[in-house]
């Protein structure tokens, strides 16, 4: 085996890419519960291209036959449901893991200098990610999947002066048309997992240049032996990986039960009007996205004119890509700041899951009132942040981890 692997090296790197990224990668010995969430979003995308893979094999992508072809595969095809439903659950799981692990983040200030472009690479991760479910959404052919994507893509036709032949261009036709599922289906199923997998790859690859950081937000690498280790590090495998082994078996319970007796989840992840063909003469009662895209929806309502609410929806995901620059507390982790960024924190997580909530309901007048004043919050938190993060007392920063 020795031989085999010294062939495998006068190769290919295999044994230094191991050591630099596993054995010998040193991460720091405080993680908490916060940090199973990168892992696992690893494992949900392995499992979305591999289930999607396999969907690919008896799914049509036309007008025609794109409903029948996934009623085969629930029906017909063996373990097909089975594949369908790993695949459709997966795709909430991933926003799931994707939106707690960008809000440890938020929590340890894991955006902050050195680690801006983890965190840029991490939001283009992110736009891909919503982009590939977006598409993916359409692939059923369902009334809602139809209708949703009517409503999403014409608000493009609101840029100004190109908005037209923008909308038509993502179309590929004046209307929404087998012509847009099969555009569609080619970028969903090609070009966005490559550009995912690449983005993946310089995602862990920056992250592992700089080191992780902790719950402490303190630099491991500033304090080492006298081998060059650092005092508060421990080999990411075998540690890391075997805690991860236990954090993947609880997912994978919680996700197969989720697949066995509630895959629809009373119609937050399988709507009730895509169990029936795409009708563009029959509107669905409420036409609202999927879950995870309910909060930027809600952006968007919630603005009277609807170029302006394009823009503020486009806005409320762009300000996320300046928050390394944002942030100006003296110090990096929730443990040691003031409490005001807590409760500005808490505020913001309570804000968010408002908008995602008033983004499945149909509009009222005190429930647009409310995404207003959300919406209000929402921003204010960004733009503000470079004033009220420096204000209130922070606690002492320790020189040293602090594990318990």
């Amino acid at each position: 085996m020795s031989q085999f692997m010294q062939w495998i090296d006068d190769r290919f790197p295999a044994t230094k890419v191991w050591n630099e990224h596993l054995a010998q990668y040193y991460a720091p010995k405080n993680f908490n519960f916060w940090y199973f969430f990168g892992s696992l979003a690893l494992l949900v995308l392995v499992n979305q291209i591999l289930t999607g893979i396999w969907l690919t094999m008896n799914y049509t992508p036309t007008g025609e036959g794109a409903y029948a072809s996934v009623e085969f595969i629930m029906r017909d095809v063996e373990w097909g449901w089975l594949l369908r439903y790993m695949h459709g659950v997966g795709a909430s799981a991933f926003f799931v893991v994707v939106y707690m692990h960008m809000f440890r983040g938020l929590l340890y200030g894991s955006f902050r200098k050195p680690r801006e472009l983890v965190w840029i690479f991490g939001m283009i991760i992110f736009v891909l990610l919503m982009a590939e479910g977006f598409m993916g959404y359409l692939l059923p052919w369902g009334n809602m999947s139809y209708w949703g994507a009517q409503v999403i893509i014409n608000l493009f036709s609101a840029v100004p002066v190109v908005g037209e032949d923008l909308a038509v261009w993502i179309r590929g036709d004046f209307i929404i048309s087998g012509a847009t599922l099969n555009r569609f289906f080619a970028l969903h199923v090609v070009a966005l997992p490559m550009a995912l997998l690449l983005m993946v790859f310089l995602h862990i690859v920056a992250l592992h240049k700089v080191g992780s950081n902790n719950p402490d937000g303190v630099d491991i690498k500033k304090l080492k032996d006298g081998n060059g280790i650092p005092k508060d590090g421990i080999a990411f495998h075998p540690y890391y990986t075997v805690k991860d082994i236990v954090a993947v078996g609880v997912f994978l319970f919680l996700f197969c039960w989720i697949i066995f007796f509630a895959p629809e989840m009373g119609g937050y992840f399988f709507e009730p009007p895509n169990f029936t063909p795409a009708d563009p003469l029959k509107t669905p009662e409420h036409i609202a996205p999927v879950w995870y895209f309910t909060p930027y929806y809600s952006v968007l309502k919630a603005v009277p004119n609807q170029g302006l609410g394009v823009i503020a929806m486009a806005a409320s995901l762009v300000i996320l890509f300046f928050l390394p620059w944002l942030d100006r507390s003296p110090v990096l982790s929730i443990r040691y700041k003031s409490s005001i960024y807590t409760w500005a924190l808490m505020l913001f997580v309570v804000a968010f899951f408002i908008l995602g909530y008033l983004g499945m309901k149909a509009p009222s007048e005190g429930r647009t009132l409310v995404a207003r004043i959300c919406t209000i919050y929402y921003f204010a938190f960004f733009v503000g942040m470079p004033w009220w993060s420096r204000w209130g007392k922070t606690k002492p920063v320790p020189t040293r981890v602090n594990y318990k």
